[in-house]
């Protein structure tokens, strides 16, 4: 079956192959450069611009993540600012319902300090006019006790010169005891 072949046969159709092999590698490299030069410039816009919507999609990728983490960070933000808000709205409530009370006291304070001055007033005059009755009630107290133990009997005290003689005399006792007294303290 198999046919011989003469040797130089063999060696003809491997320097074919090989011959043929070798054009081929030359065509296909003036072949590439050809083509190279008639390539279409669209080509490799379409090319450039793939590249580009690579680039552009994973930095849209990376923008929807970092937008969703800001969505988060800014919802985190709203509700503090709103527990703020609220704690300030307290704050105010506190701070006028205390204003209002301190408005109170203050009037009261001044009703009450009003009130105080004049029972102050009535107790002083209330005073000056117990001490002028214990002094009348002193002074009619001592004329019942003289009259008691009979100093003040009118029936029997002697005229009122004599009276007036006696006092006249015992103020110059008197006089004359003082005049004493500041000789010796000299």
């Amino acid at each position: 079956m198999f046919v011989e072949l003469p040797q130089t046969l063999i060696l003809m159709i491997a320097g074919a192959f090989l011959l043929g092999w070798i054009l081929s590698v030359i065509n296909s490299r003036i072949g590439d450069k050809t083509r190279a030069r008639k390539r279409d410039p669209r080509d490799d816009r379409i090319r450039s611009l793939e590249a580009e919507l690579r680039v552009s999609t994973t930095d849209l990728d990376e923008s929807h993540s970092k937008a969703s983490k800001l969505a988060t960070e800014l919802e985190d933000s709203q509700e503090g600012v709103e527990k703020r808000d609220n704690v300030i709205t307290k704050q105010l409530f506190k701070l006028d319902a205390t204003t209002k009370d301190l408005k109170d006291s203050v009037l009261k304070t001044r009703e009450l300090r009003a009130e105080l001055s004049d029972r102050a007033t009535e107790n002083v005059k209330s005073e000056v006019k117990l001490r002028e009755v214990e002094t009348e009630l002193s002074i009619a107290q001592a004329s019942t006790d003289m009259i008691a133990t009979g100093v003040l009997d009118y029936s029997l005290a002697p005229d009122r010169e004599n009276r007036r003689k006696t006092d006249v005399d015992d103020d110059d006792d008197e006089d004359s005891e003082e005049s004493d007294r500041s000789t010796a303290a000299t």
